[in-house]
This record gives C-alpha cells, structure tokens and sequence, in this order.
C-alpha cells in the first residue's frame, strides 16, 4: 500500500477560491474590504520572504494589505505605538507582526498589545483561551491548516486516536485543542508526545492520525508508525543544498519510507506550509465580516 499524498498547494488553491467570493460579498453587501498589515522588524532574509509570501496572496485576493517595514534598531516603544495605531484603523482587520523580533524587544508584550479582534494570528492569549473553551474567533494558522487538511482528505476525525508529537503553543498544544473540542472535524482523543515522552513509539504505533510537529529531520520512522494511519508532517528542515544552490529540505518523517505504510501522507515542502498562508488570509476575511455585522 501506498499513502495517497495530500497536496496542501491543492487544498489552499481550493480555499481561495472560496475566499475570493467571500471577499467579493464582503465588499458588494457591506462596502468593506478586508484589510491586513504585516509589520516587519529588520531584515532577515527568512522573514522578508513569509511576509512577501503573504503579501502575494492578499493581494491576490484583493485585499486592502499593506507592508510596514521598519528598522532592526526601531524601539519597542515606537513599535508598539505602530500596533495601537493599526488597531485604531478601521480598514484595517489583520495585524501580523513577522517573528522573529530583534532581541532588544519583547515578542511577548508585542504580541500582547495586538487587538485580539485583529489577531489573525491566532496568538494572543484571548484567543488561545477562547480556542481553549470551544468558543474561538480565530484558530492559529498552522493548526487551522492542519484541521483542513485531514477534513478536505476525508480522514475521519471523530472518534479518531490523534498522537501530537511537538508540544509547541504554535502548533502542538494548539492542533490538540482543535482535535478534541466537541464539534464537526475533531471530536478525536488526543495524546501529546514530547522530548520527556517515555517510548515514543508505543504512541504513535497507536495513531489513527499521527502530527509530527518535532523540529527534528525523519524523527518518525516507519516502525513507529500503525500501517494505515493518516501522517501529517509539519516539519520544515534543512539538511544541505541542492546542485543549483537551494536549500534543501526534508520533514520530521521519514517521508519515503512512511508513504509505504500510512493511508495518506503530506509532503514537506508543499504539505502543511501553503495551508498556514492561507488560513491566516481566512482569519483576516472572517475578523472583516465580524467587523461589518458589528456595523
């Protein structure tokens, strides 16, 4: 058996589509047109190019988006009177800060002062405390993409045996809220694996669903995996250049060996990553219409 590889770069394409007409009604019915800021500190490379990323696609959508690029020395201060600027604009729905922040600044207090009705990252404590009790404006863009996957694959979800492998608050902790809330495309029972995780594979072997968010390259072999499982890697690594001089990337599955035995699989790159666009695009169209039925 060979898994059947689900295409992220598919299913985004799918939802901005449907995002397209969304933003469409948005602007026929109520005059508005979802508006999204990104803020970018510096210059790191990585970071100039998910923000250019982002960039693209709110375009692409139509939306209102503009790019704030200020200086690695700018003062948090100064930065943070950029972000109460932005939540006072009312065309403004979306502020994204790009992480990570010079070191001189606080990512904590900056993500903080970030309206959560504009939180379109899904990672002010608001929101994540919402998301705790079922009742979220905003889920967190990776896991949000993530969710979309396994119920655009046609996984079963419910009732489902879900292992996390990762307990980050980006994703781990997050996609495990997601699953287990009480509602259509979770309802899953939920097991969380770490770095202090005693036998890690006697967990995964009992995956219905396997999210392996680790930071480690091929950290799941085939042996650790339950042979018709759904495997969703989130990893992104480096591991050398490419003849041409890309980088050169794998997940933290071992991907060829994995796809034997799993019943679908992602794929790194072209898996989990397109959907983290393109939920954070959803979220921005989502706090527009909160926006125009508050009006």
């Amino acid at each position: 058996m060979t898994a059947k590889i689900i295409l992220g770069t598919e299913v985004a394409k799918e939802i901005r589509e449907e995002l397209k007409k969304e933003v469409a009604s948005l602007k026929e019915k109520h005059g508005i047109t979802p508006g999204l800021v990104t803020i970018l500190v510096g210059e790191d490379p990585a970071s100039v190019s998910y923000v250019t990323g982002k960039q693209k696609t709110a375009k692409e959508l139509a939306f209102h988006s503009l790019q704030d690029t200020q200086p690695a020395d700018i003062s948090e201060a100064r930065l943070l009177e950029l972000i109460d600027k932005y939540n006072r604009d009312k065309n403004i729905h979306g502020i994204l800060v790009q992480l990570p922040l010079p070191k001189h600044i606080n990512e904590t207090r900056i993500l903080y002062a970030i309206d959560p009705k504009k939180d379109v990252d899904g990672f002010h404590p608001v929101n994540l405390g919402k998301l705790m009790i079922g009742e979220a404006d905003y889920l967190p863009c990776t896991p949000a993409g993530i969710q979309q996957l396994l119920i655009r694959a046609g996984v079963p979800i419910d009732g489902a045996e879900v292992v996390v492998v990762g307990r980050s608050n980006i994703v781990g902790k997050s996609i495990a809220n997601i699953l287990l809330q009480k509602a259509a495309g979770a309802n899953a029972t939920v097991t969380i694996c770490h770095t202090r995780t005693r036998d890690l594979a006697s967990h995964t072997r009992r995956a219905d669903i396997l999210i392996v968010a680790a930071g480690k390259p091929k950290a799941v072999t085939a042996d650790m995996v339950r042979p018709g499982a759904a495997v969703i890697d989130v990893g992104v690594n480096r591991i050398g250049m490419t003849p041409e001089g890309k980088a050169k990337l794998c997940g933290d599955v071992d991907f060829e060996a994995v796809k034997e035995i799993a019943s679908v699989i992602t794929p790194v790159p072209g898996g989990v990553g397109p959907m983290t666009i393109i939920m954070l695009m959803a979220n921005t169209v989502k706090a527009a219409r909160l926006a125009a039925e508050k009006k």
